[in-house]
């Protein structure tokens, strides 16, 4: 095995092929991404194994899969590079040239914000920009983001680590989805009495069971009754119709609620926090080229929803 402590003999190249090599998991892919031909990438891949001491990959269903040797060096290779590139230009991503895959983490109401116009706007100036999203509670997408297995995590959070990088792109508030006929005909608002005698609905994505409307209603002396707890925001408004549960959630979320007849989205009777939906980064990528051009990016397309498209508070005719 090559003595890596002595980086003179070493080509720094070959970790820019292992990186791509770990992202495609193909030497045909990895080829095109880095403009070599594929002879050139499988010698370099061949040069890794014997600088590395390992196989770094095995074949597996047409592509590479990677070693647990390969595994371990992916996020400080990945994070090395970006830093390598920093200091040789700080300036030099180029999204509308640049294959490159970002890794998000976001809930369905999150990607309901951010992703329609950031997609249309990537295909438009950056088509050969990919997104990997995947859905985490808000734990997880600050330890994910510590960790580097995520590049950007989007949702509400109220505490994060000295660590992590926050960047306010929004704010949203609270409203009551409540089914219709469980109210008086000419309701337009839901008392506190009927608020807290009725069992709620809560989306909590692992399940938590305290979130900031519970510690609003606690600090007004009141508790209420969690009958149920789903993870995902887009089917909570379903679960609601033809039941006595009220959800108390993001008032833009429940834009999909207008089309299920019978419901109503009403005001809380309890004053409740603002909403704020913001990015965090790691604070060791804030020089990084291409996530501070993703992170303006998003800025950018959620700035054209700070009209948010809210439902509005009305009571709904009863279905026929």
């Amino acid at each position: 095995m090559h003595d890596m402590n002595n980086l003179r003999g070493t080509d720094l190249n070959l970790l820019v092929v292992l990186d791509a090599l770990l992202v495609e998991r193909h030497v045909s892919r990895t080829a095109l991404r880095l403009n070599m031909s594929q002879p050139a990438v499988s010698h370099a891949l061949a040069r890794l194994r014997s600088l590395l001491g390992d196989p770094l990959f095995t074949r597996h269903g047409g592509g590479l899969a990677p070693t647990i040797r390969a595994m371990e060096l992916s996020k400080p290779l990945a994070e090395a590079l970006a830093q390598i590139r920093t200091v040789f230009g700080p300036d030099s991503f180029e999204p509308g040239r640049t294959r490159h895959t970002f890794r998000l983490a976001m809930s369905d109401y999150g990607a309901e914000i951010v992703l329609p116009n950031l997609l249309r706007a990537l295909r438009r100036s950056a088509p050969n920009i990919d997104l990997a999203v995947t859905q985490l509670s808000r734990e997880g997408m600050i330890a994910g983001t510590m960790d580097g297995d995520i590049d950007l995590g989007l949702g509400v959070f109220p505490l994060l680590p000295e660590q992590i990088l926050p960047e306010h792109l929004l704010n949203d508030d609270y409203a009551c989805l409540i089914d219709r006929a469980t109210l008086p005909l000419s309701a337009q608002s839901i008392d506190l009495d009927t608020y807290l005698a009725r069992p709620h609905a809560l989306v909590a994505v692992h399940g938590e069971a305290s979130t900031e409307i519970d510690e609003a209603i606690h600090a007004a002396g009141y508790a209420r009754r969690v009958a149920l707890i789903i993870p995902h925001w887009s089917v909570a408004p379903k679960m609601i119709a033809g039941t006595d549960l009220i959800l108390t959630v993001a008032r833009t979320s429940l834009k999909s609620s207008l089309e299920v007849k019978g419901l109503a989205v009403l005001p809380p009777p309890i004053p409740l926090p603002a909403i704020p939906f913001s990015q965090i980064s790691h604070k060791r990528r804030r020089s990084d080229p291409a996530l501070r051009w993703l992170r303006g990016m998003i800025v950018a397309s959620t700035a054209r929803c700070t009209e948010l498209s809210y439902p509005p508070f009305a009571s709904p005719q009863p279905p026929d």
